[in-house]
């Protein structure tokens, strides 16, 4: 958990202004949640909040925990009407059954131990309750075009990635019922530019901001590979080869997946 809070304390700011909430994502999450007026949710892993942020201004009433102190200053800075916790998944700082419905975007991937992760956010769950999550799995990861131009990278992301038989089994074992899971293709104009947000837009990964709010950039890949793949992707775009790159890598496994989870 350590290094995790280290690499996101580093990455706060920038990473506020290039990851931001994509509408789409957040019509999924409130769709797949299923508030209702009154109730109270939290978002884990919130960092800088743009996912807390744009479902409580929905009307919804929302927790966010982050276990980085900067993303959650800059949380704090956005909206201060907010409950901001300092907290990791394994340890949220409530009480029992607190919360009626509980999201994690692109965060299981850096808990330490996912297990006793889930068994806390059950804890903190009334009966009946949701947990949404939005994460990608090692066999999509595979699908992705960047292996062809940072292997090691993708490589390194592969392996903390955990994959659905992984969450399945965690979420049986704690007590939740998965009741749906929908693959998520990268859109044109997705708006939160996490790893694989460049696959139409290779373009984006030219971007060192863009690149320093991804975390596989961050902190799983050296320069020398990250410079020799961006060299060789400026080249493939120049010369009309990417496309036929691209297209080898196109599947059907989707690039990401929404799971919801039921608590018993």
């Amino acid at each position: 958990m350590g290094n995790n809070n280290i690499l996101y304390d580093n990455i706060g700011l920038g990473y506020n202004s290039t990851r931001q909430a994509d509408s789409y994502i957040t019509e999924k999450l409130f769709q797949f949640l299923s508030p209702e007026a009154g109730r109270l949710y939290i978002d884990i892993g919130c960092g800088t909040g743009n996912y807390t942020i744009a479902l409580s201004n929905k009307g919804l009433n929302f927790y966010g925990e982050e276990p980085s102190e900067k993303m959650l200053d800059v949380a704090r800075s956005r909206n201060d009407k907010i409950n901001w916790l300092l907290g990791y998944a394994e340890q949220i700082p409530v009480n029992n059954n607190m919360f009626d419905g509980v999201i994690a975007t692109l965060t299981i991937h850096h808990w330490t131990d996912i297990n006793k992760a889930f068994r806390e956010i059950y804890r903190v769950l009334n009966d009946n309750s949701k947990f949404v999550i939005f994460t990608s799995t090692p066999e999509q990861m595979k699908g992705y075009w960047l292996n062809h131009y940072f292997p090691k990278m993708l490589s390194n992301s592969i392996l903390q990635m955990p994959s659905f038989e992984i969450i399945e089994k965690a979420a049986i074992e704690t007590g939740f019922v998965i009741t749906s899971t929908e693959k998520y293709f990268i859109q044109d104009d997705l708006q939160d530019h996490f790893l694989y947000a460049g696959k139409n837009r290779p373009e984006l990964y030219f971007d060192e901001e863009i690149r320093k709010g991804i975390s596989s950039f961050s902190a799983l890949s050296n320069a020398e590979e990250v410079q020799g793949g961006l060299s060789k992707l400026r080249s493939d775009i120049n010369l009309n080869r990417f496309k036929e790159i691209k297209e080898k890598y196109d599947n059907k496994l989707g690039e990401y997946l929404f799971i919801t989870a039921k608590k018993n």
